[in-house]
């Protein structure tokens, strides 16, 4: 037997020196086999003594889908057992005790086996049972041990080597593809700007082994684009960005693994490009609409101050709510100034020195106004203009308590005095006793004592220095004057006099003096310096007025015996529309708010950014004006941000909006009632008079337009006009007047024996006032629509000479907020009743009309209204007798003309035919007499007349109804009997029937 490897040649040669004392002979290499001859029968018998012998650490190698392991070293067992048989040839023949029948291995779940290749070498390989995974199992350990054939052919005495471990890797084939962590990338960058990294994609590889389950390589798909892609997966651009050129760039990203190996699937990148951060607010409407109304409404529902992520401390926001151009400086109660001190609690006693123009207040007629409804009464004064208050209006003397309140508008002017009220004397002195001016920015307040006072210094002239003077914005000016402190209210702020000026009383005079607006009376002869000449205006003023005032005035009033407290001053300034913010419980402590006093602006201050915001949200508009003022209202923001180094490190620009207050549904005043009335000539006469208005009614109504409720528009039918969405709605609402005004149509009163009456005490009871000439009477203040009905009912027309009086005729007029809203024209005419012999009747209240002409009512129950006096029936009859005799004696007229016609053409078809029966045909007129003889006097056709008007009313009397309030009109229009009897002659003339032309 051959041993064909080297080692084997020296373990033979050390063997046969040991036992043969021979010396073996080995080529050289591997093929040297060591060869022995023993003699006799062949094999040698061997006793197994040794183990087999391995190595104690093996490495080994695996490749995927392969089961070939290759180990280091390689897997042989050695055992010093094997037999040698030596001959001559030194041939070294090996027996069964040194061969290796096999190898073990220990371990659970090992996915390996060990074979023996060669037995008499021990050499064998390790396989995998099955396809091994690297990415299950990168690596396995485990034992194995080598044993050999034991003695003899039965195995017997088998011996096992030592234990070995075994390290074998799994070497790993590229079979995954990259795949992306996320199905999709988004990134927000900002324009104008190059970034180092704007967003970082990353792929992985489910491959075990480095090489193959690393990334190397990702690639941008979508060509032309500004983007570039690292090794790493980081994205950045190339160039700066620009939001007006693309605002959203989408990217095909995919990736290599090391082993060249494509992603599976590619991601989408997008990319969305931000303007440049500017701090600014967000969410901010430029319009925001208001309907009237609706109450508060929200200015800022969404905003939020982006500050750019900057590191801010505190914030600072004011807000503006400009309504300079609205009313004077806000929408204000339109009322008169008069109606508005007793509104706000004003005690009586104020006079009102520019009211609006009217019959009774006609001294301001001339002055330019605003000629607006919205707004109340402003009069401008432009340096040329000035009125002559009418004497008595003013006590001349202002020794007692006053309180002087004037709103003004006035901008920087000359250096000249400006004259708002001044009282001076008429003639030859030029003496102010007291006025009010403006010089250089300064309010003087000049006031004279009285002649009568010590001859000593006294306070004269009072100087306030002020920047609202000369602002050219409304303020509102109140003086509350108890010498010798004077006391001044501007927009509701106290101020003090920087200067006092005294001054000796004025020297004891006669002369009488002149109190004048916007300028002061100055006579020409005496002292004229600083006068100006100009032409007489139609408002009062001649060419003896100097210092004229330039600006704005309204509600210049002046109240004595009484000083205006401060609740009644807030009251008369206090805007009905503003600004309001309802605080968050959360983040009250957090944000300080501040108003300023008519609530046009407030301050709005914070550290924390989203309580900030939540305040800001939460700022509404509100107008407390049951019709506001429509129109533009500018809302600006101005904020100021400061950061942690206590200075402002971010610019916020300011936000600018405007609030668009709609049109209010204006109202409808509506007057009805009856128009058209008669009573006798004792009731004008009597003490108690007759009431003009005893059914007058006043309603109001708004008209809005609703959308159409679809189900019942079907339910109608299907013949509508689909086209039609909306309806038109009358709806009755409630609200103050504050004027109603009657005139007299026609000639003035004579005050002499007629005029008006109003029972002061009902007026009083309602708080109005009343004032009357010879127009008519106009009754004055805020209230209710029901107040002024029960107060006009109470009107009364009074004549003391009704002998030549046949009508009078009036006009009512009621209107809300000083003349914006007007009613309609409520005209009633009143008849007088003429009597030969009137009677007294005990109650004068209990004669009722002859007729009536109901208007807006759809019946009226005439029953009891005619003369119930029988005596009256006997004297001249009144135009409407005259008019039913006629309309009789029309109607016979028309009875004979038409039996005539009827003759005449039945005789043209009768003539040809029998003479006899002609005779029978014709007309017997010989009996017929016609007698019409209006001119008779009423004396003498009394009886007839009375028997046949009873006849006409059984018989015709819806006749009678029909007679219409013109032909009524018409009748008793006619003045004396004379004209009467002269139309009766024409009109008999007319209608007299000439029958002695007639032939039959």
């Amino acid at each position: 037997m051959c041993v064909p490897l080297c080692a084997r040649a020296s373990l033979c040669g050390r063997r046969a020196a040991s036992r043969r004392r021979l010396r073996p002979r080995c080529a050289q290499g591997c093929s040297v086999t060591c060869r022995g001859t023993v003699p006799g029968t062949g094999w040698m018998r061997g006793v197994n003594k040794h183990k087999p012998w391995i190595e104690t650490t093996y490495h080994g190698i695996v490749t995927e889908n392969d089961d070939k392991v290759l180990l280091d070293p390689p897997l042989i067992a050695l055992d010093k057992d094997a037999p040698l048989r030596y001959a001559e040839s030194f041939e070294v023949t090996l027996t069964k005790e040194g061969e290796i029948c096999g190898f073990r291995i220990h371990g659970q779940n090992v996915p390996f086996d060990a074979v023996v290749l060669d037995k008499s070498t021990g050499e064998g390989v390790i396989r995998a049972k099955d396809k091994l995974d690297c990415e299950l199992q990168k690596e396995h350990t485990f034992t194995i041990q080598a044993y050999d054939c034991g003695e003899g052919p039965d195995g017997a005495n088998m011996k096992k080597s030592h234990k070995a471990t075994v390290h074998i890797q799994v070497n790993d084939i590229n079979e995954y593809s990259p795949v992306f962590k996320e199905k999709s990338y988004k990134a927000t960058v900002i324009e104008g700007k190059k970034y180092d990294s704007l967003l970082k994609v990353e792929a992985v590889d489910a491959d075990c082994s480095f090489q193959f389950s690393q990334i190397c390589n990702y690639e941008i798909v979508t060509p032309d684009v500004p983007f570039t892609i690292d090794k790493d997966g980081f994205i950045k651009n190339t160039e700066k960005l620009s939001y007006g050129k693309e605002r959203m760039y989408k990217l095909t990203v995919t990736a290599y693994d090391c082993g060249k190996n494509r992603a599976s699937e590619d991601v989408v990148v997008k990319i969305s490009i931000k303007p440049t951060c500017k701090p600014s607010w967000q969410g901010f409407n430029k319009r925001i609409e208001y309907e009237p109304g609706t109450g508060s409404l929200a200015l800022f529902p969404s905003v939020h101050l982006e500050t750019c992520d900057e590191p801010i401390t505190s914030v600072r926001a004011d807000i503006e709510l400009e309504t300079n151009h609205i009313g004077k400086g806000c929408d204000r109660d339109t009322y008169s100034e008069k109606s508005l001190h007793k509104l706000c609690g004003a005690s009586s006693g104020t006079v009102e020195l520019l009211p609006a123009p009217s019959s009774s207040a006609n001294w301001t007629v001339g002055l330019p106004t605003d000629n607006g409804h919205d707004s109340d009464q402003v009069f401008e004064f432009n340096g040329t203009q000035a009125i002559k208050v009418p004497e008595g209006l003013v006590s001349t003397s202002l020794k007692e308590p006053f309180t002087l309140s004037v709103w003004m508008r006035h901008g920087p002017g000359a250096h000249e005095k400006e004259t708002i009220l001044c009282n001076s004397d008429k003639t030859e002195m030029n003496r102010h006793h007291y006025s009010l001016y403006v010089h250089n920015c300064r309010l003087i307040l000049l006031l004279r004592q009285d002649p009568s006072e010590a001859e000593n210094y006294k306070p004269a002239e009072f100087h306030w220095k002020l920047d609202q003077a000369c602002d050219k914005e409304w303020h509102h000016y109140v003086l509350n004057v108890e010498f010798p402190t004077v006391s001044l209210f501007v927009d509701g702020n106290t101020f003090e006099p920087f200067l006092v000026t005294e001054d000796y009383p004025l020297h004891s005079s006669k002369i009488e003096t002149q109190l004048t607006i916007g300028a002061c009376w100055q006579d020409n002869s005496g002292h004229d310096n600083d006068t100006e000449s100009v032409s007489e205006p139609t408002s009062g003023g001649n060419a003896r007025m100097a210092q004229f005032f330039r600006g704005n005035l309204a509600g210049l009033m002046i109240r004595s015996g009484k000083l205006e407290n401060k609740k009644v001053i807030d009251c008369l300034y206090t805007c009905k529309e503003g600004l309001d913010v309802q605080l968050p419980e959360e983040v009250a402590s957090a944000v300080k708010v501040e108003f300023n006093p008519n609530q046009s602006s407030m301050t709005v201050e914070g550290d924390d950014i989203d309580a900030f915001d939540k305040v800001m949200q939460h700022i509404s508009y509100l107008n407390s004006r049951q019709f506001p003022t429509p129109g533009i209202r500018h809302l600006r923001i101005s904020t100021s941000v400061k950061c942690f180094n206590e200075e402002s490190c971010v610019s916020v620009p300011d936000a600018e909006g405007y609030v668009m207050v709609l049109q209010p549904e204006e109202p409808k005043i509506s007057l009805s009632g009856i128009d058209h009335f008669a009573r006798s000539a004792a009731e004008f006469e009597s003490q108690e008079g007759v009431t003009l208005f005893p059914e007058l009614r006043i309603v109001s109504t708004i008209t809005r337009e609703v959308e159409a409720d679809a189900e019942s528009e079907a339910a109608e039918g299907a013949d509508d006009d689909p086209t039609v969405q909306e309806t038109v709605v009358s709806e009755e609402i409630m609200h103050n007047l504050d004027t109603c005004e009657v005139t007299v149509a026609g000639e003035e009163l004579d005050g002499e024996h007629e005029g008006l009456e109003l029972d002061t005490s009902q007026l009083q009871q309602h708080g109005l006032e009343m004032s009357s000439s010879n127009l008519g009477l106009v009754v004055t203040g805020v209230n209710t629509m029901a107040n002024y009905e029960q107060v006009l009912h109470l009107i009364r027309y009074k004549n003391w000479h009704t002998e030549a009086l046949f009508d009078r005729k009036f006009k009512l007029v009621c209107s809300e907020l000083n003349g914006r809203y007007i009613s309609n024209d409520y005209k009633v005419e009143v008849n007088v009743i003429h009597t030969a012999n009137p009677v007294e009747h005990a109650n004068n209240a209990m004669v009722q009309p002859n007729f009536i002409n109901p208007v807006h009512h759809a019946s009226v129950d005439l029953s009891g209204h005619n003369l119930v006096n029988a005596h009256q029936a006997s004297v001249v009859p009144s135009a409407a007798t005259v008019v039913i005799v006629v309309c009789v004696s029309f109607l016979v007229f028309m009875i004979i003309l038409g039996v005539f016609r009827i003759r005449a053409a039945h005789q043209r078809t009768m003539t040809d035919q029998e003479s006899g029966k002609e005779n029978e045909m014709d007309w017997d007129d010989s009996a017929l007499t016609i007698t019409v003889n209006p001119m008779e006097t009423y004396e003498d056709q009394h009886s007839s007349e009375e028997e046949e008007e009873e006849e006409e009313e059984s018989e015709d009397g819806e006749e009678e109804d029909d007679i219409t309030s013109a032909e009524s009109e018409s009748s008793e229009d006619e003045e004396g009997a004379e004209p009467e009897d002269q139309q009766a002659a024409s009109r008999q003339q007319q209608l007299e029937w000439d029958d002695s032309t007639l032939t039959y």
